[in-house]
């Protein structure tokens, strides 16, 4: 008559109560019992292998060293006027609902805006609620992206060097990444991202019917590579070949230099249905911290993604929303006038910094790979014969300068090694990573370090 209630309150209690129900009386709980129990209070499986992330240790090694930070990729000044004017606006708007949840796929102002603005750049006539979705940064966007539209058992094409998050969500996904290279071309003092090419055999060879999209990074960072139309059509070629899904982060894509031009691999033939086109607010108006990134795309790879969206974050903050709706229709009203328009005049601000920089670095003995476009710029090291001491790790040795340069010169950068896997990061290990998007007495301040670092060298 108690099985029951003994039932009841095993199930109540877990295993560990039906065991202590059924044990014999001064029966010890195993070693193996104990064991069992203990593993289940642990992370899942799929996150091993993640931990690692470079802005964490890096950001916080500029701090302890109080190091001028040439590192992460964020603006030491602050967006346009407008562009605060329109987020002050929204948060002391009368309407109550600037402050209460908004539609979770992006608020209905901030996706009409996003269509008004990449229809013609794309070719397409863009359904605001079926071929838009909003998440917290393209960071967000890109984890919608993968978790909504790979398997496990996919696998993912990724070109090289890529933005570090995009191989540990592939694996959390469950998909196998592969990874093609750009690999530079020439050598020198001073040499361009454009020589950094494609081999079309070698990228061919990752693709496989078991492929299911591609990664690309449109200006690239970090090389700062704008792909031709010819490079983009052979990506093109080999996603329809093999009917892969395009994911095509284009964060920077105002930042574009010189005679270059930053075309869309969506608006190719054929593209439009198998593109997922990624965008940043954080880096169209230089306001990282405001965390708010879109993708547009057929409503078909759209759709997991708000799926994904709506049961991981659900929606992104209303004021935010508001204030980069206003200032996309800001700027689409600018468009006549470049030297008004921020997504023209912000390139045309960073040239210069990329030049002073390239100049720095050349004086410095340093070579540098000068970007066509975004806000970073690789730098190769071995020009000097640098004496650094061993860290001790089996980390790449950019990881072991950039720690010993944060450290002993007080200025911080990047290891671009981060940006591969594991078989490539021989491409990048004598590199470091520079981000101008800074304040021209910054960059000087720079200057002055290298050049007084240089200057005793040569002694």
């Amino acid at each position: 008559m108690r099985v029951l209630p003994l039932i009841l309150t095993a199930r109540r209690g877990g295993i560990s109560a039906w065991s202590r129900i059924n044990r014999p009386k001064n029966s010890p709980v195993t070693s193996q019992a104990v064991r069992t129990m203990a593993s289940k209070l642990t992370g899942a499986d799929r996150i091993k292998g993640t931990e690692k992330n470079i802005w964490v240790e890096f950001g916080k090694l500029a701090v302890e060293n109080e190091a001028l930070n040439l590192g992460q990729g964020f603006p030491d000044f602050k967006p346009p006027q407008h562009v605060i004017d329109e987020m002050v606006t929204a948060v002391a708007s009368d309407n109550h609902l600037m402050h209460q949840y908004t539609r979770s796929f992006g608020h209905p102002r901030l996706v009409s805006a996003l269509t008004k603005l990449y229809s013609p750049l794309i070719g397409q006539e863009l359904d605001p609620n079926k071929n838009v979705t909003v998440s917290v940064g393209a960071y967000g966007v890109l984890f919608c992206a993968v978790q909504g539209l790979l398997n496990p058992g996919d696998e993912a094409v990724i070109i090289e060097p890529y933005f570090d998050c995009y191989e540990p969500m592939v694996k959390v996904a469950g998909a196998t990444p592969f990874y093609c290279p750009l690999r530079p071309t020439k050598t020198g003092q001073v040499t361009s991202s454009r020589d950094w090419k494609l081999d079309p055999k070698e990228l061919e060879s990752k693709f496989s019917e078991k492929t299911k999209a591609v990664f690309i990074n449109n200006p690239n960072n970090p090389v700062g590579k704008v792909y031709s139309r010819e490079e983009l059509q052979m990506v093109a070629d080999l996603c329809i070949k093999y009917n892969v899904i395009c994911l095509s982060d284009e964060v920077y894509e105002w930042m574009v230099y010189d005679d270059n031009k930053h075309i869309k691999i969506a608006s190719l033939p054929g593209m439009w249905e198998r593109t997922v086109t990624i965008g940043s607010a954080g880096k169209t108006f230089s306001a990282t911290g405001w965390k708010l990134g879109w993708a547009v795309g057929p409503e078909e790879l759209i759709f997991p993604m708000q799926i994904l969206h709506q049961n991981c974050t659900y929606n992104c903050p209303t004021p935010v929303q508001e204030a980069v709706a206003g200032s996309l229709e800001y700027e689409m009203k600018m468009l006549d006038q470049p030297d008004k328009c921020y997504f023209y005049s912000l390139a045309k601000e960073l040239q210069p910094k990329r030049d002073m920089l390239t100049k720095i670095c050349q004086e410095a003995g340093l070579s540098p790979v000068v970007p066509e476009g975004g806000y970073f710029m690789m730098v190769n090291t071995t020009g000097l014969n640098v004496d650094f001491p061993d860290d001790g790790t089996n980390d790449p040795r950019d990881f072991k300068f950039v720690r010993w340069m944060t450290k002993e010169l007080k200025l911080a950068a990047i290891p671009p090694s981060a940006f591969y896997n594991q078989e490539h990061k021989n491409l990048g290990e004598n590199y470091i990573r520079f981000c101008f998007i800074k304040k021209d007495e910054t960059i000087a301040a720079a200057g002055d370090i290298l050049k007084k670092w240089s200057g005793s060298l040569k002694k």
